[in-house]
């Protein structure tokens, strides 16, 4: 019997914020402007389904953007790390 395989696009799904990965230079004014490290910032791991959907990388700052009925919009910092 073959083995099926279903695969859905989880950045798709509704209850999925936005994900973004900064640049070099964007994640540098982020630490800059929160007065913050890098160990500071709070992680993600490596085998988070969003982060292997965006392909993002150890080291790598990510941006989530999420929509809240109290607070408007809500910007979050990660980054991937173990």
């Amino acid at each position: 019997m073959e083995d099926i395989i279903l695969k859905a696009d989880i950045l798709q799904h509704k209850l999925v914020p936005e994900h973004t990965i900064l640049s070099e230079e964007e994640a540098q004014k982020v630490l800059d402007d929160l007065n913050v490290r890098l160990d500071q910032i709070p992680k993600i791991l490596p085998t988070d389904p969003v982060v292997k959907a965006i392909d993002a990388k150890v080291g790598d700052i990510l941006k989530i953007t999420r929509k809240s009925e109290t607070a408007g919009i809500f910007v979050a910092y990660r980054v991937v790390r173990d």
